[in-house]
C-alpha cells in the first residue's frame, strides 16, 4: 500500500514563491505566517551586533515554518526569507518610493548579497533548513536612468527588499549576476525539491 506524502503548505504570502512552486510542479496550500519580522531580526541585532545576516534570514524562515506547522498537524510546512545585506547593513522593503530612490542610490555601482532561507517543519519542529547566496552588482546608472525605472513599476517597487525586481525593468540597472535564479527570487528550489525528494514527498 502506497503511503500518502503529507500535506504541503507554504508559509508566506509571496505570490513569487508560490509560483515558482506551482511551475516545479509542486502543489501548495498557502498559509501566510503572521510573525513579526522586524521584532525577530531586531532582537537578533540587540543580542549580538556581530550576527551573520544569513542566519536571520534563516531564522525568519524556521519561525515561519515552525509557526503555521504548530497549527496544521500532519503537514509538512515550508517557510522562507530572504535579507539583502549591504556593506554590514540589512536592507528592508523602502515604505515610499523616495526611500527606494534613495536604496538604489546607495547601491549604485556597487555589489551587495541576497541570502535566501527555506526551512522545512512539522508539528512546530523544524526538520531541514537550507541558506543560498547570490551576488548582484548594480552598473553606475544615471539618475535619469533611475527616475525612469522608477516611473515605469511605481508602487511596485515598494514590494520587494532593494526596491527591486530582476525579471522586470529594473535588470537595466544591472551590470552582473552571480547566483540561481530562484534564490534571488527568495525560494531556494533547488535543495528543496531534492529533500522533497529524499522526504519522499515528490518522486525520486
Amino acid at each position: 500500500m502506497t503511503q500518502t506524502p503529507p500535506l504541503l503548505v507554504l508559509a508566506s504570502g509571496s505570490a513569487t514563491r508560490r509560483a515558482l512552486l506551482e511551475a516545479a510542479g509542486v502543489e501548495v496550500e498557502v498559509r501566510p505566517a503572521p510573525v513579526e519580522e522586524a521584532a525577530i531580526r531586531d532582537a537578533m541585532l540587540a543580542a549580538d551586533r556581530t550576527v551573520s545576516h544569513e542566519s536571520i534570514a534563516l531564522a525568519l524562515a524556521e519561525e515561519k515554518a515552525k509557526f503555521v506547522s504548530a497549527d496544521v498537524p500532519n503537514a509538512l510546512v515550508i517557510g522562507a526569507d530572504q535579507v539583502l545585506s549591504f556593506e554590514g547593513r540589512l536592507f528592508e522593503k523602502p515604505k515610499s518610493v523616495s526611500e527606494a530612490r534613495a536604496h538604489l542610490l546607495a547601491l549604485r555601482g556597487k555589489s551587495h548579497a541576497l541570502h535566501s532561507a527555506v526551512a522545512l517543519a512539522k508539528s512546530g519542529t523544524v526538520l531541514w533548513q537550507n541558506t543560498e547566496t547570490a551576488y548582484l552588482t548594480f552598473r553606475d546608472f544615471s539618475e535619469e536612468a533611475l527616475d525612469g525605472y522608477l516611473a515605469r513599476v511605481g508602487d511596485t517597487v515598494l514590494t520587494s527588499v532593494g526596491a527591486y525586481q530582476i525579471e522586470g525593468p529594473a535588470i537595466q540597472l544591472f551590470e552582473e549576476i552571480e547566483g540561481d535564479h530562484t534564490t534571488i527570487l527568495g525560494l531556494p528550489i533547488l535543495p528543496l525539491l531534492r529533500e522533497l525528494r529524499r522526504r519522499e514527498v515528490l518522486v525520486s
